[in-house]
């Protein structure tokens, strides 16, 4: 599939500097690629958010046990 497409001149520079070694089209075609991966994940987290119960995740962290944090996982 082939699109014309126009480009504002002032993301020109900007493109320039983060396209690395690839070629403007592949770089358009990555974020294309990440924009959609984004805008998908964010319609399944809300799909799953509205199965979720808040007493459901309330009592499987009253399950949790009061076991110390292992020292690498500390903050």
């Amino acid at each position: 599939m082939n699109f014309a497409l126009r480009i504002p001149d002032y993301y020109k520079t900007e493109i320039e500097q983060l396209k690395g070694d690839v070629s403007i089209n592949q770089f358009i075609i990555n974020a294309l690629g990440e924009k959609i991966s984004a805008l998908k994940t964010e319609e399944y987290l809300k799909a799953r958010a509205l199965k979720g119960s808040k007493d459901h995740a309330l009592h499987m962290l009253d399950a949790v046990n009061n076991t110390p944090v292992h020292p690498l996982d500390e903050l």
